[in-house]
């Protein structure tokens, strides 16, 4: 499969929420093993949200498309002083376990680092998600030992696990 990577433009807005909700949230995301669709309901994102992240100027939505079509994305933030921040990887459901989660981390990492000058990749991840943990330690992410509290509005369990890596 050929993907194409680009940065998201305030056009893209739409779609990519929708890939975003997809992925997070509701019953499409049960086809994939990343979801938090038995953990947290409701919506992901806000259209708002979703535009104000593609407008921020400390950060990138990078977009994965196959034949046009918007199939994985993730967002990174500039944190200064040489770390910058990885979040809301997402791979459209049906595609997900094929590889193209692995292909955007390499891509969003390399990206930091040539745009950001970025040494050091942070992300977090719910503490209840052991299995995604798990995963990101395959790719050379480890845990800090910081817990940091959910970071939206919500009444719900779950502290975050921080992971980082050396882009070095």
């Amino acid at each position: 499969m050929t993907i194409a990577y680009r940065i998201a433009l305030p056009a893209d807005a739409p779609a990519l929420r929708a890939l975003i909700e997809s992925g997070y949230r509701g019953e499409s995301a049960r086809q994939g093993w990343t979801n938090e669709a038995d953990l947290i309901g409701g919506d992901r994102t806000t259209p708002a949200e979703v535009a104000a992240m593609i407008a921020a100027p400390d950060k990138r939505v990078l977009l994965a498309e196959h034949g046009g079509v918007l199939i994985g994305t993730v967002t990174v933030t500039d944190l200064g002083q040489a770390r910058a921040y990885m979040g809301l990887l997402c791979v459209s459901p049906a595609l997900q376990a094929g590889g193209l989660g692995r292909a955007l981390v390499t891509e969003v990492e390399q990206f930091a680092v040539r745009a950001f000058g970025a040494k050091v990749m942070e992300l977090i991840v719910l503490d209840a998600r052991a299995e995604l943990i798990a995963w990101y330690e395959r790719r050379g992410y480890v845990r800090t030992g910081e817990l940091r509290p959910f970071p939206l509005p919500m009444d719900v369990p779950y502290k975050m696990v921080v992971l980082e890596r050396s882009l070095a």
